[in-house]
């Protein structure tokens, strides 16, 4: 599915990425784990696009995907929600939703991709017609989610998708995520807390100064000291 190798990003002359490696397989839901500037959100944006690296390779079964603009990256089937959640304010939900379905026809009906994302998170049946402006933080949140899901992904990046929330709400993006993996996509999350590392998690991922010093299942992150010196004070 998704295959990233010895990936280096700088930033304004700094390495911000050394060597990245991981791998998402079909079906898998993989966690990126990392105290706040390890480099979550640079790996992301690197994948989808909007950060070019000055060496390594990411494909997307077997489709090179350096060098491709971010919507082109979307079209081959990688839906990302960024942390910062940027839904269209002068949009509805319900347009929020549907603007995946205009932008990457696929051979799955546009209403059918929309009443699986209100499947994947009901609550927003209620505020289809709530402009983007008047949601609270946590159904900004579903919504963003609920846009990648209507692309028709192979693949979902989310970035820190219970950042910030109020613990009432981080069960139902939980239980979210866990409909979108019943559903056979693979997703690939990012976290600064591996408390927020859902327990249903196929393979862990620690990246702590641009590299990854963990890889493997989430019962033996703390197996090694240094790691685990690292997750336990992450967030």
């Amino acid at each position: 599915m998704l295959s990233v190798k010895d990936l280096i990003v700088h930033i304004d002359g700094s390495a911000i990425l050394r060597r990245v490696s991981l791998q998402v397989g079909a079906g898998e839901l993989v966690c990126l784990v990392g105290r706040n500037g390890a480099g979550k959100s640079t790996t992301f944006r690197t994948i989808m696009g909007a950060r070019r690296p000055v060496s390594g390779t990411i494909a997307l079964e077997g489709h090179n995907l350096l060098h491709l603009a971010p919507f082109e990256i979307a079209r081959l089937g990688i839906g990302f929600a960024p942390e910062e959640s940027e839904v269209f304010g002068d949009l509805t939900v319900a347009e929020n939703i549907l603007l995946p379905t205009w932008t990457r026809p696929t051979a799955r009906p546009a209403a059918e991709r929309e009443a699986l994302a209100y499947r994947v998170f009901p609550r927003l049946e209620r505020y289809r017609e709530r402009g983007g402006q008047q949601l609270s933080g946590g159904e900004r949140k579903m919504v963003s989610i609920a846009r990648a899901l209507a692309l028709d992904p192979k693949l979902l990046l989310l970035d820190e998708p219970t950042e910030g929330l109020s613990p009432a709400v981080v069960p139902t993006i939980v239980a979210g995520i866990a409909s979108i993996r019943e559903l056979g996509h693979a997703v690939l999350i990012a976290e600064s807390n591996l408390n927020h590392v859902p327990d249903f998690a196929d393979r862990l991922y620690v990246i702590e100064r641009g590299e990854i010093i963990f890889a493997g299942p989430p019962a033996d992150v703390r197996k090694d000291a240094a790691v685990a010196r690292v997750v336990d004070g992450a967030g």
